[in-house]
């Protein structure tokens, strides 16, 4: 409302990062947990295992075990075809403005 949109967009950023949750917050697609589902879009960013821990403030295993949970979950063997999956799916596409 006051026009602080940036600032609102990287407060959102913030709290996805850190796992609090926001007012409004709706369970993941596909069965995943919402961690999961952060996870994915990294992944879809080709983002590795150490980037996805760094930006989530996790250890690297736990970001491989979420990985590891997000492959079993979509039946799919590769960090790629989990990638192409969001990415056939539109799960991370940003909405065109004025579109």
């Amino acid at each position: 409302a006051l026009g602080a949109r940036p600032l609102a967009e990287r407060v959102a950023d913030l709290l996805r990062r850190t796992r609090m949750p926001r007012r409004g917050d709706a369970a993941a697609p596909l069965g995943l947990t919402p961690r999961e589902f952060e996870v994915l879009r990294l992944v879809a960013e080709g983002r590795s295992n150490r980037d996805i821990a760094e930006a989530l403030f996790i250890s690297v295993k736990t970001a491989s075990v979420h990985v590891s949970n997000i492959l079993g979950k979509l039946e799919v063997a590769s960090r790629g075809e989990a990638a192409a999956t969001a990415h056939r799916l539109a799960l991370f596409a940003t909405p065109k403005v004025g579109a």
